[in-house]
């Protein structure tokens, strides 16, 4: 779809239209419950586009789905700056899901490779990770409801029943 067709689309959708719109969008391009990465952002920023957060180690998170500065360098070789991560929520959810996709190919599509969205994949770090995996898996179950195929992909039988059989694990509290 071009530019042009996008544009025209958010022109026609309403705010929380377009919004679940990028959810859906992020998640089909990276194979990823768009509920999963609507937790993700509730837990990172409370849904906020704007969001600034800076961390101890001099790195900070940017936008709805805090994307640390550790990535800009990544980021810029394809156009995409801090700026426009702040400006265009779809963009920081679809960087967001880039991000999740890596370590979903390192650990799986489980709660280790979601807590790794925020506490990295460093040894020593599980501890986080799983802390971080259940604040988000509270989302998640509220979003989802208990055993309830994801809205967004319902009417879809085949992705929906191929991701809720990857993503089963997440119908159960994370570890710890």
């Amino acid at each position: 779809m071009t530019k042009v067709s996008w544009l025209l689309l958010f022109a026609c959708l309403g705010a929380g239209q377009a919004q679940a719109f990028c959810w859906v969008r992020a998640g089909q391009l990276h194979a990823l419950e768009p509920e999963l990465l609507q937790a993700i952002a509730e837990v990172e920023s409370a849904l906020r586009a704007d969001a600034m957060n800076y961390n101890t180690d001099g790195s900070r998170d940017i936008g709805l789905m805090q994307i640390n500065s550790f990535h800009l360098p990544r980021l810029r070789a394809q156009g995409i700056t801090e700026q426009r991560l702040l400006d265009e929520p779809c963009l920081s959810v679809e960087v967001g899901a880039s991000v999740l996709a890596g370590f979903v190919s390192l650990y799986g599509y489980n709660w280790t490779a979601v807590g790794a969205y925020n506490a990295g994949n460093a040894p020593d770090r599980q501890t986080a990770r799983l802390r971080y995996a259940h604040k988000v898996w509270k989302r998640y179950q509220a979003l989802t409801g208990s055993g309830v195929a994801p809205a967004s992909l319902q009417g879809r039988r085949a992705d929906s029943d191929r991701l809720r059989s990857r993503s089963a694990e997440f119908n159960q509290e994370p570890p710890g």
